[in-house]
């Protein structure tokens, strides 16, 4: 019983992370139609520009922070040394301190150096701060990852965005209102400068109420360490090292494996500039349509695969690390399964709803065509990278941090060829991008399941996890599709039918994953709000 509780307390804290994430997104989805109309595309394309360089030094200095800390000491809450999981805690904030400090030091001066657009870099700057609050506040969500305990992060990147949305749109507007007399360029970067500024202030009031929860739980800290009777007490300088060699491997696996966006953002904008001879403005235009419409809808459900890999980590590397192999392998396919009922599903709808999705978000008549069908292109990347950050996750939680570098070291390799190629003989423009996207995820993603199974000796259930939510997805995506058109047919107000034809969707999805088994009772129960699900299930005659 005990063992069944903490498996279901494992899938409940996957779920609360993957509501938050979702919620996280949707939110920021909804500012940025707001945010489009008050920058523009042209200030839409400068912040696109800034936040991929922004992302990627993140990615460097902090990003990874949370995964690795939150591995190493749930390695030790796992023996009950706690005294050695606080150590680590302390460590942990200092090194952030000091690489955090320098990351943004050198993205403030820097920032002329590190992008090829020249009026996205006022915007990277506003970013430069941000980076290393993002450190700190990366160790404190880290911290209580570790202890099983995903409220705390949940709540605190609500929070994150509900700042961000408010403060980007009012700076956006006062900063742009300040040059209204001096061109649209000039609009357009300050525009783009106060939605950074909201990011930085999103990601303060996140540290603001992390450090609260901190200070709420000291005591109960405080006695545990008291308690702890561990003989062996680890130094700072091992500790250290041991930050050090996790977190370095960590780093370099989420680095390359997320600076793909950068790397093909830069050719991109290289190759149409100084070989096509296109405009900076025109490029920036062109770039802020693929990144912060059609990418930035794809991934609201690849944020369900991150918060799943997030909440995964703590669990298996405690089961790895007390040689649990049994329990290790059905957290792997709980996590599996659990993304795959979800990414599935979504990766269907964005194929055949993709015009009305759009629409309601970004209204811009110009853009909207074009968004359309590079969402359709990528719909599938959200099967695809759910799978292989997952995998990241799970490979980096066994101790096996290299083998994801390696394998995203390939698969970059692999999508740069293809994307120069196509760039160089093919007139297919922004479809490029989406298509490189796909060969990156899909090596990603092949690559790191045969690593998993390899190393875990895991075998999963191809029926219950990918053919028949699959089926449920296509059934699901006929009846999307067909009420949405006919409603729109007699009543053409898009977000209307859309809105009706999303929740007859997901009710059609919810019955025939029930029926068809992919879900048992037990498994139900586990998710947020799974007592009212069991129930309704029952009043359905649903459950076998």
């Amino acid at each position: 019983m005990a063992q069944q509780k903490k498996k279901d307390s494992f899938v409940l804290q996957a779920g609360i992370l993957a509501a938050a994430g979702i919620i996280v997104k949707i939110i920021g989805l909804l500012y940025r139609s707001p945010l489009t109309s008050i920058i523009g595309l042209e200030g839409n394309g400068y912040y696109s520009s800034a936040i991929n360089i922004y992302t990627i030094i993140l990615l460097v200095s902090s990003y990874s922070i949370p995964s690795a800390i939150s591995k190493v000491i749930a390695q030790r809450l796992a023996y009950k040394e706690f005294r050695n999981a606080q150590r680590v805690f302390q460590c942990a904030l200092i090194y952030v301190i000091v690489v955090g400090g320098i990351a943004s030091l050198l993205t403030f001066f820097g920032a002329p150096l590190l992008g090829k657009v020249e009026n996205a870099v006022p915007v990277l700057r506003v970013f430069a701060p941000t980076i290393f609050f993002s450190g700190l506040l990366g160790v404190l969500r880290g911290y209580f990852q570790a202890h099983g305990s995903m409220m705390h992060t949940s709540i605190s990147q609500i929070l994150e965005q509900i700042l961000n949305a408010v403060v980007s749109i009012l700076a956006a507007y006062l900063l742009k209102d300040m040059v209204a007399d001096q061109g649209e360029t000039k609009q357009a970067i300050y525009g783009a400068s106060g939605s950074a500024l909201g990011t930085g202030a999103g990601v303060v009031i996140a540290l603001l109420f992390m450090f609260g929860m901190y200070q709420l739980n000291a005591g109960i800290i405080r006695r545990r360490i008291e308690k702890d009777r561990t003989p062996v007490q680890e130094t700072y300088g091992d500790i250290f090292r041991v930050i050090i060699t996790t977190v370095t491997p960590f780093i370099l696996s989420t680095f390359i494996y997320n600076c793909s966006t950068v790397v093909n953002m830069t050719i991109y904008q290289h190759f149409m500039i100084d070989i096509e001879g296109m405009d900076e403005t025109a490029v920036a235009i062109q770039y802020g349509i693929f990144a912060t419409q059609a990418i930035s809808i794809v991934n609201i459900p690849i944020a369900i695969a991150s918060s799943i890999s997030s909440a995964s980590i703590p669990g298996i590397s405690g089961t790895f690390a007390t040689h649990k192999e049994k329990e290790t392998r059905h957290k792997v396919w709980q996590a599996t399964h659990m993304t795959m009922l979800l990414a599935i599903p979504c990766a269907v709808g964005l194929l055949v709803l993709a015009k009305p999705i759009v629409q309601f978000i970004y209204p811009q008549k110009e853009a909207l065509d074009t968004a359309a069908k590079l969402l359709r292109v990528l719909a599938v990347t959200v099967v695809l990278y759910g799978l292989s950050t997952l995998t990241n996750a799970v490979l980096q939680g066994i101790g096996r941090v290299n083998i994801p570098v390696i394998h995203a070291i390939v698969a970059l390799v692999a999508q740069v060829t293809l994307l120069i190629a196509l760039l160089l003989y093919t007139e297919l423009d922004l479809y490029v991008l989406a298509i490189a996207n796909i060969v990156y995820s899909l090596i990603m993603c092949i690559l790191n399941h045969s690593a998993v199974k390899r190393y875990l000796r895991y075998r999963e259930d191809v029926i219950r996890t990918y053919v028949k939510p699959g089926l449920a997805s296509v059934c699901m995506g006929a009846v999307a599709f067909g009420i949405y058109h006919g409603i729109y047919y007699f009543l053409p107000m898009n977000r209307v039918a859309l809105l009706v034809a999303i929740v007859a969707a997901g009710a059609v999805y919810f019955v025939l994953i029930m029926k068809l088994g992919v879900v048992n009772e037990a498994e139900l129960k586990a998710f947020p709000k799974g007592t009212m699900l069991v129930s309704i299930s029952r009043k359905l005659h649903l459950l076998k």
